[in-house]
């Protein structure tokens, strides 16, 4: 199997182009919202909301479960997925629409919304462990048992590539930005859209201070074991970070911001109560940087905050 290094290299424009349009008629092209700070308590700064938490299934996740699904054969067992929810319900609303079967394997700490959505679209859920790694172990083993084929939620090339396309969307949709904040949980995101830009955009990652998972990997040097815990650790919270997104991080993604759980509920509830946004904490931790003072953007920079997940049901955030 090639190496993390060669498999990155692979993450390229081009090929993010090309499933860009396979999957286009799959996906929600989502919109985008220019908010005041100022509307926020802040000094007055116009800021783009990528509302990618419009997408099918809640979240930025259906690009990459519909490139996986379409251009890899799927055998009689259909597909199998670890997911702490977002992941797991895109491939199963993916394998719904395309007509495969699908296994999706969660934690414990999965929210009640994320499950529901999974069996929503008719997939079997399985709770694998208290943490993503657990579910991940327990799907390997029915991948294994079964032979269905595995869909990784961000070491995949085609995952990768599926998110690359958020990527090349935002670039079409906000042609002039400077920088984009996104948040990071295994990288699968951030990675594929850092592999679009290149560093014509300053990407900036945002992380839970209680799942530093691509801090300590910068600190590192290379993916490490890191906490995994905190209000997004449905979402944000893998043991590590990929070795391919790493690989590309290390290229091309400028700075990793770390928001407090605090952080992040406040951007939640600034969100609903300002600009009427769903948020879930995975979704608003981006925002969180901005509005917590985390990211202090430069006089005249113009910057865009990816909104990727609105897979919760709270919405009074109390």
């Amino acid at each position: 199997m090639p190496d993390a290094a060669a498999l990155a290299a692979t993450i390229t424009p081009e090929r993010i182009a090309e499933t860009w349009r396979l999957i286009g008629p799959h996906i929600r092209r989502t919109p985008v919202m220019t908010a005041d700070m100022a509307d926020f308590g802040l000094p007055a700064r116009p800021v783009a909301l990528k509302l990618e938490s419009l997408q099918h299934s809640g979240s930025f996740k259906a690009r990459g479960a519909f490139a996986n699904l379409l251009t890899r054969p799927v055998p009689a067992a259909g597909v199998a997925a670890a997911s702490g929810g977002n992941h797991g319900a895109a491939v199963a609303y993916a394998a719904m629409r395309l007509g495969v079967k699908a296994t999706i394997f969660v934690p414990s700490v999965t929210s009640p919304a994320k499950a529901e959505r999974i069996r929503g679209y008719g997939a079997e859920l399985v709770v694998g462990g208290e943490r993503y790694a657990d579910a991940l172990a327990a799907c390997e083993a029915f991948v294994a048992a079964h032979g269905a084929l595995a869909v990784h939620a961000f070491e995949q090339p085609e995952t990768l590539l599926g998110q690359g396309t958020l990527g090349a969307e935002i670039a079409a949709d906000l042609p002039d930005i400077d920088t984009l904040l996104v948040a990071v949980g295994g990288g699968g995101l951030i990675g594929g859209i850092a592999a679009w830009f290149r560093g014509r955009v300053k990407v900036v990652a945002v992380e839970p201070e209680t799942a530093p998972t691509l801090f300590e990997a910068v600190a590192a040097g290379r993916p490490v074991d890191a906490a995994a815990g905190g209000i997004a650790a449905d979402s944000l919270a893998p043991k590590r970070v990929g070795e391919i997104m790493f690989a590309i991080a290390r290229e091309h993604v400028a700075a990793t911001v770390l928001v407090a759980d605090d952080d992040i509920r406040a951007a939640q509830r600034a969100l609903w109560e300002t600009v009427r946004v769903v948020a879930e904490p995975g979704g608003a931790a981006a925002f969180a940087a901005l509005l917590a003072g985390r990211y202090v953007p430069a006089p005249g920079e113009r910057v865009a905050v990816l909104v990727c997940g609105a897979n919760t049901t709270a919405v009074n955030f109390d």
